[in-house]
């Protein structure tokens, strides 16, 4: 609330200024795209930095990954070498305006997000032919899946997986928040805001949280057109499940505290209620970045097995009445 306060009171001094959020998005394509070696170019030709982890042998099944806001592909880099050793190939990209792309910090549209995802599902489908071709999001990386599977043109994968979605939209705010964020991405956009001082605990991994604050490629200072646009990309996410008709699994930390319980919870019940198969996965001891937490290989060895058999029971049981088990947790929360 502090920074909500302070926010209205810097947005107050430059109600004049006419600003607006600032959206760099794809330009137009080339053709052909180029490629380049540790990379993968987007339908404009955009040069977006991949990382991959591939078994020894032929992969059973490859996973197309997305990381979350301010992170950058190397996110999967832990689970990436456990999934390989499972016999999975995993593919993660950085996102536009993260990692090591140019316009680093801006926010680059939910819809380009989207078609880069389609186009990265095409071209890294063709490397492995006959393979299953499973998506995985983590935070925002997970709503851009769910907005691209709601799409009429959406890929043809064979499931997806989402680690604690950012399905935070706008309803689910206070008012006093949303009009915050509407007025300093209109006024203030170019400003930035960091997470310090917020008391927010993203993970119990501790090391690896030291590890990311020295990462120069992880964003510390955010824009707040930015955080405008994450929020236009949860809007839209959380309409999705409707018409999402793959399998998909969803993971959710009882202890996370990025997204909060309730909205999530929502996306678990719209999903399950949704067209396509679902099984919901709730952790107790997991924070908002599972799948790096301490408890991380539990997580991964959930997504491997599966990806193997959708419709199986998850090993660590953490799918065992998973809604029930977060509605009772939010019910005591609120006594």
């Amino acid at each position: 609330m502090a920074l909500v306060r302070g926010l209205f009171l810097m947005t107050g001094l430059f109600l004049a200024s006419g600003c607006a959020p600032t959206v760099i998005g794809a330009g137009p394509a080339p053709a052909p795209p180029p490629g380049g070696g540790g990379a993968r170019a987007a339908p404009d030709g955009t040069r977006l930095p991949l990382r991959s982890w591939l078994p020894q042998d032929s992969p059973r099944a490859v996973i197309i990954a997305l990381h979350g806001f301010n992170d950058y592909s190397f996110a999967f880099d832990d689970p990436g070498r456990r999934l390989a050793g499972a016999g999975i190939a995993l593919y993660a990209y950085d996102q536009r305006g993260f990692g090591e792309t140019g316009d680093r910090g801006y926010w680059a549209g939910s819809d380009t997000l989207s078609d880069d995802l389609i186009a990265a599902v095409r071209a890294l489908g063709d490397r492995h032919p006959g393979k299953p071709v499973f998506l995985l999001g983590e935070s925002m990386g997970g709503a851009v899946v769910m907005m691209t599977m709601a799409r009429p043109d959406a890929p043809a994968v064979a499931g997806i997986v989402l680690a604690a979605p950012a399905v935070w939209n706008r309803s689910s705010m206070p008012l006093l928040q949303q009009a915050a964020l509407w007025i300093g991405s209109h006024t203030l956009p170019w400003m930035t805001l960091t997470g310090r001082n917020l008391g927010i605990h993203p993970s119990d991994n501790i090391e690896m949280l030291r590890r990311l604050s020295r990462d120069p490629l992880v964003i510390k200072e955010t824009r707040i057109d930015a955080i405008h646009g994450l929020c236009d990309l949860m809007d839209r996410a959380v309409l999705a499940p409707g018409h999402i008709r793959v399998p998909v699994l969803m993971l959710y930390g009882a202890k996370d505290e990025v997204v909060p319980a309730a909205p999530s919870l929502a996306a678990m019940t719209a999903l399950a209620a949704g067209p396509g198969p679902a099984v919901m996965a709730l952790y107790p001891e997991g924070y908002h970045m599972l799948l790096r937490d301490l408890e991380a290989d539990l997580v991964i060895d959930d997504v491997a097995a599966w990806t193997a058999r959708p419709g199986v029971p998850l090993p660590s049981g953490a799918d065992r009445d998973a809604i029930a088990r977060l509605s009772a947790l939010i019910e005591a929360r609120d006594r």
